[in-house]
């Protein structure tokens, strides 16, 4: 796959940005990424940018497709894209957590699944599928052995800009 094809047509990847981040995100982390994420939004939107790609996973993922749905409000044309590795990815998460991704879901402009069930590469699959519909990045990495650290260093060999979103500090 090269890119996505859904109700709204073929992403352009220089119009495109993705995410990819720790399922497990520190709670002091998660007041920087809550503090810039929406201005950071706000700038790539400004500069072209408005459709974002999220692989739906707990954690960064999540909260930077909530904060995405709350861009949409403000630009209507927004899309968001959800780059999911298997139609069960959610099977074991708690009630509140599949609630959230049923939400989520509902929300998205699109949702494409990489594989009917959980196949080994499946999850590295969709990440650089990620990769190669977008040429912006934002991760939320903590370490290098990490699917995080794995999109990262793809992204990085294929020359996509990469922000970080805790080293991105605002002041609004």
């Amino acid at each position: 796959m090269n890119s996505v094809i859904n109700k709204t047509g073929v992403t352009e990847p220089e119009k495109s940005c993705c995410f990819s981040g720790h399922r497990i995100v520190r709670h002091e982390d998660r007041e920087i990424i809550i503090r810039n994420l929406p201005v950071l939004l706000e700038e790539l939107y400004a500069n072209g940018i408005n459709t974002f790609i999220s692989g739906g996973a707990l954690g960064f993922d999540t909260i930077a497709a909530d904060e995405v749905i709350r861009l949409r409000r403000r630009h209507p044309d927004v899309r968001l894209i959800l780059a999911l590795p298997c139609k069960e990815q959610a099977a074991r998460w708690t009630d509140t957590q599949k609630t959230q991704y049923d939400n989520m879901l509902s929300s998205a402009d699109d949702v494409l699944y990489i594989s009917e069930r959980y196949l080994p590469g499946c999850m590295q699959k969709r990440n650089r599928f990620m990769v190669d519909n977008c040429m912006t990045i934002i991760v939320y990495i903590q370490s290098a052995s990490s699917g995080t650290g794995y999109t990262t260093k793809y992204a990085l060999d294929n020359e996509r800009n990469i922000i970080n979103i805790l080293t991105e500090i605002k002041n609004k």
